[in-house]
């Protein structure tokens, strides 16, 4: 092996390998740009925070209850029960969209918790119809008064 040689490897190896981080960096950059057009493509849109999508809500309902025609007022009160809705609606919506605008972040909080609130009952009433629906002969004398661990 000639000192060239040797060199030259000496060279190579105390290069910068931060093209190589760049180019990972990159790789995935690329990957993920493409899994989420991927997935825009399949599902959608995808949805915006809680505060947001209470605001869809609430005008979709709103949308529902001022179209909606009611049988029991009649063709004369009809209009002005409609009128009396949009009123309401109005009124609700001016009083929930400042508190959604100074605290969106208190809407994702809060759709967290419901989230975990519901994993919590699921599992709960899971293992319950589990204990319930087991096909044991013997009577393990836990009765109707058995206690429901949520943890």
């Amino acid at each position: 092996m000639s000192s060239d040689d040797s060199e030259a490897r000496e060279a190579v190896d105390e290069r910068p390998h931060a093209t190589d981080d760049d180019a990972w960096a990159t790789a995935c950059e690329e990957d993920l740009a493409a899994e989420k057009a991927r997935r825009r493509a399949q599902y959608g849109p995808p949805p915006g925070s809680a505060g947001e999508e209470l605001r869809k809500l609430f005008d979709a309902v709103s949308d529902k209850l001022s179209g909606l025609q009611s049988p029991l007022l009649g063709a004369v009160a009809g209009p002005a029960a409609q009128q009396v809705v949009r009123q309401v609606v109005q009124q609700a919506k001016s009083v929930v969209e400042p508190v959604v605008e100074r605290n969106p972040d208190v809407f994702d909080h809060l759709a967290a918790a419901g989230n975990e609130l519901l994993a919590a009952y699921r599992s709960a009433v899971q293992k319950q119809e589990a204990r319930w629906t087991k096909d044991d002969d013997k009577d393990d004398g836990t009765g109707p008064g058995q206690r429901i661990d949520v943890d």
